[in-house]
C-alpha cells in the first residue's frame, strides 16, 4: 500500500485524507463530508494506521498522485 499526503480514503460513513506524512507517522483528518471539510485530526504510525484503512475496508477515493 503505497500512502501519499493528500490521498482521501473512502470508508463507510467517512472519508480520511492525509495530512501530513513522515517516516514513521501519518497525520490525517477524518470527515463526514468532503465538501464541508470539517472533520476531526488524529495521528498515528503507519503500521497503525494502514490497520486502520484495512479493518474499516477503506478505498482510495482520490488525492495527490506520485510525482514522478
Amino acid at each position: 500500500m503505497r500512502l501519499y499526503q493528500g490521498q482521501v480514503w473512502q470508508t463507510p460513513g467517512e472519508f480520511i485524507r492525509i495530512v501530513r506524512l513522515d517516516r514513521l507517522s501519518v497525520a490525517y483528518k477524518t470527515m463526514a463530508d468532503l465538501a464541508l471539510k470539517t472533520g476531526t485530526h488524529h495521528e498515528l504510525t503507519k503500521k497503525e494506521f494502514c490497520r486502520l484503512l484495512k479493518a474499516r475496508n477503506a478505498v482510495l477515493a482520490g488525492g495527490a498522485a506520485p510525482k514522478e
